[in-house]
């Protein structure tokens, strides 16, 4: 069990909590946040004939409209089935699952003014893991991921789509199987369920964590695949790195200097006097996208730790304040950033496999035994490139972009949602290079054979191969890029 509370927690304890599916329920102190914010706005409400953004008025370009106290609770259903206007893929289950979560986090702040029966009624969805179908594509990042959150949102009110024991189902119908009538909203309810930054802080939260994932694995595949290619060592001394003193470069060569000790390979003389770059710069490169992916870290705890609602209420102060917390710029920018940096990774390591089959340092071209007949891994290389150029356009910033929307009220948008797809293709598509590269170096190091790496790289590689034996001639190598994917993953390298 996982309680919600106002604690501030860490991008990996909430990725645990997410993956392990720890139930959840709410502290003391987060209901009865939750519990005074809504009698504070119930008061204002009935003492007041004071326009509130959401409350008593229409939204966006629509703010000055008075909406009648009979029409309230029309208004918030209305906006939810209003602003359900997704299109594209569906998002992962597991980022709407990652949604459903901050939703609850947001709300438990006890800043948004909604009844405690409905955050209780979220909670009660995602312990039984009923998960909304919500689309890719609808949200600018600004006025709140509206699009994506409003279909988060039409289960609560009966409608939209659900993910529930493997199967898509009416939400409806799901519900009524485990006795969770629609809820009717209540002011301000709506508008809480769209304005906030879930969405793409959802992406950020997997991305940032599986970005440390592949930080890891990428630094263990430039290990063995420096070894496969005879580098010297020298470009991983302590020495040099201390001398520029970035973290992420003095890391990264300690990773390296992990994987290798003890090789026998690292310690042979080598006849050349330097290596190329992508052997040579690796705790460089891989060192300043740590850097990045630490920077990125530090912002989506941020976001996780804050309330992304409007407009927000502060009992304590009296006071109901319309802002944008809801503008995603913070996300935007470092999921850009986390997308480029995570690409270098990418980009580095296709340019490690391309030297592996380049015929070179005593290696057959193509890393087969009988180059002509057979083509070995020649065409492994070819996806590497694909996908790494591919990386490449997806990486043009979205956070650049903008467009007015609203009748020019909302006339700056943060475009966080897209850069949030983004990072995750960006991501998904480094572990497939990092996947070749793997399986490159690892059929490099089988052609070197007897000489022998570290331990602790043919500990890796023997576990390897009860999935995906040496190339001895040509065969459909599709399979066992995906089976080294799936091992990679498995393995779960997340430092040395």
């Amino acid at each position: 069990m996982h309680r919600i509370s106002h604690e501030r927690i860490s991008p990996e304890q909430a990725q645990h909590w997410i993956e392990s599916r720890l139930p959840l329920e709410l502290a003391t102190e987060a209901t009865q946040s939750i519990i005074a914010c809504r009698k504070y706005l119930e008061r204002r409400m009935a003492d007041s004939d004071q326009l509130l953004y959401g409350i008593n008025t229409g939204f966006g370009s629509l703010c000055n409209i008075r909406i009648s106290d009979d029409e309230t609770e029309q208004l918030q259903h209305n906006l939810v089935k209003s602003h359900a206007c997704g299109m594209g893929e569906e998002a992962p289950v597991e980022i709407v699952r990652a949604m459903l979560f901050l939703k609850i986090r947001n709300m438990a702040y006890g800043h948004s003014g909604v009844r405690l029966e409905l955050v209780q009624r979220l909670i009660d969805m995602y312990n039984a893991d009923v998960i909304p179908v919500v689309y890719q594509q609808g949200s600018l990042g600004a006025s709140g991921d509206l699009a994506p959150l409003a279909h988060l949102s039409l289960p609560l009110i009966g409608l939209g789509e659900v993910w529930y024991q493997g199967r898509k189902r009416p939400a409806e119908e799901v519900l009524a199987e485990l006795g969770m009538a629609p809820l009717r909203l209540q002011s301000k309810e709506g508008l809480a369920l769209l304005n906030g930054t879930q969405f793409s802080t959802a992406y950020a939260l997997w991305a940032v964590n599986k970005a440390q994932q592949l930080f890891a694995t990428a630094n263990m595949c430039a290990a063995l695949s420096a070894d496969a290619f005879q580098c010297r060592l020298s470009p991983y001394d302590q020495k040099l790195h201390i001398v520029r003193a970035y973290d992420g470069q003095i890391r990264t060569a300690a990773a390296i200097r992990h994987w290798l000790a003890g090789s026998e390979i690292a310690a042979q003389e080598k006849a050349h006097v330097q290596d190329p770059y992508a052997f040579r710069c690796v705790p460089q490169v891989h060192g300043a996208s740590w850097e990045a992916i630490e920077h990125v870290r530090h912002l989506v705890q941020t976001e996780i730790n804050s309330v992304t609602d409007n407009p927000m209420i502060f009992p304590d102060a009296d006071e109901i304040l319309s802002g944008g917390n809801f503008h995603a710029q913070p996300m935007a920018l470092a999921l850009d950033y986390l997308a480029i940096a995570v690409s270098e990774l990418g980009a580095i390591s296709e340019r490690r496999t391309y030297q592996l089959i380049s015929g070179a340092r005593g290696l057959p071209p193509f890393l087969t035994p009988l180059p002509g007949l057979h083509s070995g891994l020649m065409i492994p290389q070819y996806t590497a490139a694909s996908i790494a150029s591919q990386n490449k356009q997806l990486c043009t910033p979205a956070s650049a972009d903008s467009i007015v929307s609203s009748n020019g009220q909302e006339d700056h948008v943060s475009m966080a949602a897209n850069a949030a797809t983004k990072a995750w293709r960006v991501l998904n598509n480094v572990q497939s290079i990092l996947a070749i590269e793997w399986m490159t170096a690892a059929q490099a190091l089988y052609l070197r054979q007897p000489a022998q790496s570290s331990p602790a790289l043919e500990k890796q590689v023997e576990a390897y191969r009860k999935l995906v034996p040496p190339l001895r001639e040509d065969r459909v190598l599709s399979d066992d890029m995906q089976a080294t994917v799936q091992f990679l993953a498995d393995a779960k390298i997340h430092a040395a």
